[in-house]
């Protein structure tokens, strides 16, 4: 099984299908569903698996994360279409950044590679909405999902919440229970 986090660049599909069949063939695994990395492809259907979000505990929340990766994947598609690149960086400094998104969420900073210079992560996301995502979300009729990633930027994310129930609690038992009253909201009713 592969556990790296984040896959490399494969040149094409026939590549990858190799990488899976030679670890199916040596007994590495069984089939394609036991490479866990952030984003694969689906080992049977033509799609795209974005692993690498926690659970949300809001419907909207969700739907704002579904239509980001849907309208990032029609904008990387749309340059390749227009025969334009997108710089490729190393694994290292992707993964540099994944751990400082989990390490402080939006109050942190990312490195932008293209300024090498640390970035307030909340402006680097209003940047991907605002900018770089602007000319796709239209055609995909998700604006309104997409720019919800800016409402998050304002209210938070989930993680922020039970950071702020447990400071005002002292409780773990109280954050179990704001996380069943969230995530219920909006689904039972």
């Amino acid at each position: 099984m592969l556990f790296r986090s984040i896959p490399r660049t494969f040149a094409s599909w026939s590549e990858y299908q190799q990488l899976v069949d030679t670890l199916v063939h040596t007994g590495s695994m069984d089939e394609g569903s036991k490479i866990w990395w952030d984003l694969r492809p689906h080992w049977k259907f033509p799609t795209l698996e974005f692993r690498v979000c926690d659970v949300c505990t809001r419907v909207d929340e969700a739907i704002c994360l579904a239509a980001l990766f849907q309208a990032i994947v029609a904008k990387l598609w749309k340059l390749r279409l227009d025969n334009l690149t997108f710089r490729s960086y190393p694994l290292d400094l992707i993964q540099e950044n994944k751990w400082r998104a989990v390490r402080y969420g939006l109050d942190g900073k990312l490195i932008d590679f293209g300024k090498q210079r640390e970035i307030p992560a909340r402006d680097l996301i209003r940047e991907l909405v605002e900018w770089f995502l602007d000319d796709v979300v239209d055609e995909l009729d998700s604006r309104r999902e997409v720019e919800y990633a800016l409402t998050m930027l304002e209210q938070g994310t989930s993680a922020d919440r039970q950071v702020a129930v447990f400071e005002r609690t002292g409780d773990l038992k109280a954050v179990v229970d704001h996380l069943v009253a969230e995530t219920a909201d909006g689904v039972v009713g």
